[in-house]
């Protein structure tokens, strides 16, 4: 198998995992209980955890992206070829929705299932914009200081993110994508996914240029 084709598979499989525990968690917290705040932290605790596990796993294959806007910020750093970037994100994308047909699989919930959960409006936009944002600066930041503690740090973010955004921190449009096919706790309506996913990448090219002045080498030129 070749270095692409690994790397592909990377991001494919670690969306997948990433997206069926999402939505794996957001059905099982559905079926446990009724208060919304538990079911809320029932969904937070597993997704920041995972993240912690795939990307210490992943990141050495591919980078462990599991996301466009991660993705097209490195490859307008010139990180990352432009081609390889849509390759990701076309990993990604496909991943995330076997993840979600994963989860459904598991808890005998119908395959294809479109989510009714409205998440639309302005403080929904914004909070997608700051939590991608933040995302981006956790890794940007995270590689210049210690990128030995990126996955913990991307984990703990995540987890945070949850519950100071109003939309509950999505910030990766393959897994808003994922989750309009699921009708469940953590679902987002398919007619919302498109202004969550102009916000993310909006969150996202904001904090690549917002990063590369901060974190600009001291006494290079500006």
């Amino acid at each position: 198998m070749s270095d692409t084709a690994r790397r592909l598979a990377a991001e494919a499989i670690g969306t997948g995992l990433l997206v069926a525990t999402v939505v794996g968690s957001g059905i099982m917290a559905e079926r446990l209980t009724g208060d919304s705040a538990l079911a809320l932290l029932a969904n937070t605790l597993p997704a920041g955890a995972i993240l912690i596990v795939l990307i210490t796993v992943f990141g050495p294959v591919s980078g462990a992206h599991f996301n466009p806007a991660v993705s097209m910020v490195f490859a307008l750093q010139g990180a990352l070829p432009a081609r390889m970037a849509l390759a990701y994100a076309g990993a990604q994308i496909a991943g995330g929705l076997v993840g979600t047909l994963l989860a459904h699989a598991m808890f005998e919930a119908p395959f294809w299932l479109p989510s009714a959960t409205i998440r639309s409006g302005p403080g929904q936009w914004i909070a997608e914009a700051v939590a991608t944002a933040g995302l981006i600066t956790t890794i940007l930041g995270g590689l210049r200081a210690r990128p030995e503690a990126v996955p913990v740090l991307v984990g703990l973010y995540i987890t945070a993110a949850y519950w100071f955004t109003a939309s509950t921190s999505f910030a990766n449009p393959a897994v808003t994508i994922a989750r309009t096919l699921t009708d469940s706790f953590s679902g987002i309506r398919p007619a919302d996914a498109p202004g969550f996913i102009a916000a993310q990448l909006a969150g996202a090219v904001l904090a690549a240029a917002l990063c590369r002045w901060l974190f600009k080498p001291q006494g290079a030129p500006t």
